[in-house]
């Protein structure tokens, strides 16, 4: 029967529970589950002109509230290189892959009311899930998302609130409201589910290849809910004897904020502690506590517990290692993926390592320069869906072979193409 798991203590959950995290050591869950066998790419044919249609391969199936999402087009972008179009899902970016399946898992356990944060884009897409279920929702952002993230979560019915502080104080605040009674926390980063839903992106790319996968896969990585995604989906075709091939997972970061990148370098298996050499461009609001756990995808990891943040600028941070920032600072162009302390840290350095892939970072320049190209390419996407392109655009030993690199949000969500 398909359960949660803590990955770090072995605390088990029943699937039906609001419990958002394990009540242990307040980590994320992973979810034991195993696709069903003997389903091939052949099989796949006249099927749902969605993810939905591998369904076998997800843990819920027959949604009630799809939008269609998915089998979004895969484009060249060189002899290389494609390009695959995530901005093109209903809500403008890849978190409709996750959150569809969240938010259908919340539709069937009916909860008074679902809460979730977000830079912007998982929130819109949560919301706009929600106005499908028909359920109240509340989207914790950072104070400074851009207006038309925070109007387009208002327009799907949900209500917006902003936190001064950042990423980890925005999650702080969500975090404390899904512990109220009758919530649902629909956590694109607590909840596995959302990881099952964004695996799609790699199933699609199967499909589409004839039953194989490109040798590099390029993807940007704050909370890493794609590249854990893709991770797992490469675990279970691998297992069920659909590949033999394993393709290099590339993760990409914005040198403004690159704990991950950092991390790799020093040949760590978890972030550094901030006052190591290397450490130095984590935001100060980084959340004290990340210990380590067993490795592996499928074993999974959690980050440990999970203190609330202050929701003022300036504000002490409750160890003492720093303030939180005034609301309007922005590191970097690419907000999406600038995320301190990601608390699935150490399943993402493990996924990549056991891929033979690496860390690659990115200056925001490059991001500009990208964002530009690909705009004269007749792609606009946001900053956050540059970077990849951004990376590949400055080459390296990491990219070889056949290059995919997802574009994951629309432009229209951030401004002109001069970021």
């Amino acid at each position: 029967m398909t359960s949660y798991r803590c990955p770090r203590d072995g605390t088990r959950s029943g699937i039906t529970a609001l419990t958002w995290c394990c009540p242990v050591c307040r980590g994320p869950w992973d979810l034991d589950f195993a696709p069903a066998r003997g389903v091939g790419v052949d099989a796949l044919s006249g099927r749902a002109d969605s993810l939905w249609r591998y369904k076998e391969f997800l843990p819920l199936n027959t949604p009630a509230i799809s939008l269609g999402e998915g089998r979004t087009p895969l484009v060249p972008l060189t002899d290389a290189v494609s390009a695959k179009l995530d901005f093109l899902m209903p809500t403008l970016s890849f978190k409709d892959r996750g959150a569809v399946v969240l938010v259908e898992l919340a539709r069937r356990l009916a909860p008074d009311r679902v809460v979730a944060d977000s830079s912007g884009n998982a929130g819109a897409s949560v919301a706009a899930y929600c106005a499908r279920a028909g359920l109240p929702c509340t989207v914790y952002v950072p104070e400074g998302t851009p207006a038309g993230k925070t109007e387009r979560i208002r327009a799907h019915g949900a209500r917006p609130v902003a936190v001064p502080g950042g990423r980890e104080a925005t999650a702080s605040a969500a975090r404390a409201a899904a512990d109220g009674p009758g919530v649902f926390y629909a956590s694109h980063v607590f909840n596995p589910y959302f990881l099952h839903g964004t695996k799609t992106y790699v199933y699609e790319l199967w499909e589409e290849l004839g039953g194989r996968l490109p040798d590099t896969l390029v993807l940007p990585v704050g909370n890493g809910t794609l590249l854990l995604g893709a991770a797992l989906a490469v675990a279970e075709l691998r297992a069920l004897g659909l590949i033999t091939a394993r393709p290099r997972l590339v993760a990409v970061q914005a040198e403004a904020v690159s704990p991950l990148a950092a991390a790799f370098r020093a040949g760590a298996e978890d972030l550094l502690p901030e006052d190591v050499p290397g450490a130095e461009d984590l935001l100060p609001e980084d959340v004290p506590g990340t210990d380590s756990g067993a490795e592996g995808l499928l074993a999974g990891d959690a980050s440990g517990a999970e203190g609330l943040l202050p929701a003022s600028p300036g504000a002490a941070v409750p160890d003492g290692s720093g303030t939180v920032p005034a609301a309007g600072t922005a590191p970097t162009l690419a907000e999406g993926i600038a995320i301190p302390r990601p608390p699935r840290a150490r399943q993402i350095l493990a996924a990549v390592r056991t891929s033979g892939g690496a860390f690659l970072t990115v200056s925001e320049d490059a991001i500009r320069a990208a964002r530009q190209d690909l705009a004269a390419r007749g792609l606009f996407v946001e900053p956050t869906g540059a970077v990849c392109w951004a990376a590949v655009r400055e080459g390296g030993d990491a990219l070889r072979g056949k290059v995919v690199v997802p574009l994951c949000g629309a432009g229209t969500q951030a401004g002109t193409a001069a970021g």
